[in-house]
């Protein structure tokens, strides 16, 4: 695991006590494009099942997770794509 994924996880868990978090690096699907750095850590997907999902839309979902990760979202992470979902919604 890399220090920016580890981080990720970190600042996810404590934002959103999630029931399900899985963060993956996604870089080496994009070498030789913008933003890609040698050595990945770039580019990652994440899955995050929560309680503190409810009553939110996507939009404010995507908005709290960003706003948990600012500081990685203003460097080292080029690109972050998510699935943010309530218990309910995970199946």
């Amino acid at each position: 695991m890399g220090k920016i994924r580890d981080s990720i996880e970190t600042k996810l868990t404590a934002a959103f006590a999630p029931l399900r978090l899985e963060v993956y690096d996604d870089s080496d699907k994009h070498k030789g494009h913008s933003g890609a750095r040698e050595g990945g850590e770039s580019h990652f997907s994440v899955v995050i099942v929560s309680e503190a999902f409810r009553g939110l839309n996507r939009v404010a979902r995507q908005r709290a997770v960003n706003a948990a990760l600012r500081e990685e979202l203003t460097g080292p992470i080029h690109a972050l794509s998510m699935q943010t979902l309530t218990p309910e919604e995970d199946g």
